[in-house]
Parts: C-alpha cells; structure tokens; sequence
C-alpha cells in the first residue's frame, strides 16, 4: 500500500525526527510502502501549510492510499479543518492513522466512520462558536469604524483598517477546475490566480460541501 508520511512541528516544539521514527517504524510494522514524507514547519495559527497541500493534492490525484501523522492534532489548525481533510481522504479511499493514538480511519470500517461523525457533531459545535465570534468581532470593528476609532486607538488583525463590508474576492471555480484538468497542482494554480494555496483549498472545498 502506498503510503505517506505527513509530519507538523512548531516552532516551540522541535520533534520532527522523533515523529519521523515512530512513523517510518509503525510503516515497516504494517508492511506498509513509505513513497513519500511531507513536512511542514509552522506556528499553531499558520495558514499556510504547503507540505500537507501537496499531500493533499497527491491523495486527490491517486497517488497515496494510506497517510499516517504522528497525532490527529497534526492534521488541522482546529477541529474544523482536520475533520475537513479526513473527508476528503475518505472521498479519495485513503487510509488515514495517528500512529501514536492508535486512530484508523477507513472507509470500509463502521468504527472508523463512526469516529467521523462524532468528530462531525464536535466540528459543527466548534464551527457555530467561530461564527459567533467572528459576528461579534465584526459588529464591534463596525461600531469602531463608525466611531473614527479604527486606524487611531483600534486596528484590524490585518493592520489594513479597511472599511467594513467592502466586497470579498471569490475565485472562480471554474477556472480552478479547467486548470485542475490540465494537470496543473494547487500551489501552480494558486499562483496564477493571485491567491495562497490554502484560499484555493477552502474554494474548492466550498464546492464540495
């Protein structure tokens, strides 16, 4: 079975190398083919992970057939996003273990699709709180933007203080999908479009959902 390796570490918390052995070593255990390892470095609130983008895009494309991670926490920024990821490898058929947790997902295993939908049910708990938040961030940043606070005392995560409800840029799904058809992977297309590798990720998904 074609499997590959996806290991995240934080700037605080240096442990790839032990990551990479109790995966290479659970690998050998299983019989399992290790093609490929993806790493990535980064902070718990990076957005851009382009190692677990390119894991993606090979499983999209056929490549992999199983992705073992040291923990499922390093699958995901949140609940949200790693449940996010396990659907589209249970879309594609691919296997999924934290290793270190003891945590299969397969397709064809009832457990295993249980766990999804508790996960589910938590994802959606977590995604009613990120959308109560951020509605109520956003009507604050208002009420300061129309108080002349903001770009004085307030500023905006962004540090652009730009005006509120100013129109979002969309990708068009569409040319994502003609590019996808020629053969082109995500951080190719991203660039072409103008946008990062994780916007294109989020359109796609979008769709899907």
């Amino acid at each position: 079975m074609n499997t590959a390796l996806y290991i995240r570490v934080s700037t605080a918390d240096q442990n790839a190398e032990l990551q990479r052995r109790e995966l290479a070593a659970y690998a050998a255990r299983r019989g399992l083919t290790v093609i490929e390892t993806f790493e990535d470095v980064a902070s718990g609130a990076a957005r851009n992970r382009p190692g677990l983008v390119r894991l993606l895009d090979a499983c999209e494309r056929g490549k992999v057939e199983c992705v073992l991670v040291w923990k499922l926490d390093r699958f995901g920024r949140s609940l949200l996003d790693c449940l996010r990821n396990l659907e589209l490898l249970e879309r594609e058929k691919v296997r999924f273990v934290a290793v270190n947790q003891g945590l299969e997902f397969d397709r064809d295993n009832p457990t295993s699709r249980l766990l999804l939908h508790m996960l589910g049910a938590a994802a959606e708990f977590e995604r009613e709180l990120i959308r109560e938040r951020v509605k109520s961030g956003l009507t604050r940043y208002q009420e300061d933007y129309a108080d002349g606070l903001v770009g004085r005392t307030v500023h905006s995560r962004s540090g652009k203080d730009l005006e509120p409800h100013r129109p979002r840029k969309i990708l068009d799904l569409e040319k994502i999908r003609r590019l996808r058809d020629e053969g082109l992977t995500i951080a190719v297309i991203a660039q072409r479009l103008g946008a990062s590798e994780a916007t294109v990720w989020r359109r796609i998904r979008s769709a899907q959902a």
